[in-house]
């Protein structure tokens, strides 16, 4: 990753009315941290900062930082965080983590494809881009801004796993080496689209009620049946008189 050359200076106002003043005046409030030197509260203008990105294929950006009034030498930082306003997408806030040349530093880097994956191309089948981004740990300078992997190759049913991509020298690809990255997954065929479709269009199927039987074979009686129906002799039969009890 090639470093490119940032100007900042150094930050009094913290407070939100302050940050507010720094940012109507076109700096955009910045904190620099590592384990050298203790954090410090910078601003950076705007503009610098907006070009930088621009030009960057990520956020992953490597600046050789110059603090104003600062008789030290430049500081080697990585630009860890940016955040940007919810609505206006404006720059709010930009975190710079200090480093050294010979340090060792972990970043989230962009996945992208190069090339049309041959189960595509002949097979009709479909790319399925699962991981977008990749974690990768080296020292700054050998660290890309993006992660590029070759899908030609690839036949309809194939996948690229993390452990298949080759990772540049000196950089060590985190994570599981069996997570899939890229598969070809199989064309829909017709009868699968029509059915599909068919099940969007269908509504919610109602539970069919089911009256359950008894061991007999005879249905139960209905909610609200006279419960003393069952007990009624049948015609022609006379109801058994129970004998009355004997009065003490």
């Amino acid at each position: 990753m090639k470093s490119v050359s940032l100007t900042a200076y150094p930050r009094a106002l913290v407070k939100r009315t302050g940050v507010k003043r720094i940012r109507r005046a076109g700096r955009v409030p910045a904190v620099i941290y590592g384990r050298q030197r203790a954090p410090q509260n910078l601003e950076v203008t705007a503009k610098d900062m907006e070009n930088l990105i621009h030009r960057s294929a990520s956020e992953n950006i490597l600046v050789d930082l110059s603090v104003d009034g600062d008789g030290a030498s430049k500081r080697l930082a990585l630009v860890q965080d940016i955040q940007h306003h919810p609505l206006t997408g404006k720059l709010v806030h930009v975190d710079l983590h200090e480093v050294t040349e010979s340090e060792k530093v972990t970043v989230t880097v962009p996945l992208e494809t190069v090339g049309e994956a041959a189960g595509v191309k002949t097979g009709g089948g479909v790319l399925e881009h699962v991981l977008f981004r990749l974690r990768l740990r080296g020292l700054p300078k050998d660290l890309p801004e993006i992660m590029e992997v070759d899908v030609t190759p690839l036949e309809v049913g194939q996948s690229l796993h993390i452990g298949d991509i080759k990772a540049p020298d000196g950089v060590e690809i985190l994570g599981e080496k069996k997570v899939v990255v890229i598969s070809v997954a199989a064309p829909i065929t017709e009868a699968q689209e029509a059915a599909a479709e068919a099940t969007a269009t269908e509504g919610p199927i109602e539970p069919e009620m089911i009256k359950e039987k008894k061991e007999d074979g005879t249905a139960p009686a209905e909610k609200g049946a006279d419960k003393g129906a069952a007990e009624k002799p049948e015609k022609g039969e006379k109801a058994e008189k129970k004998p009355a009890e004997k009065k003490k």
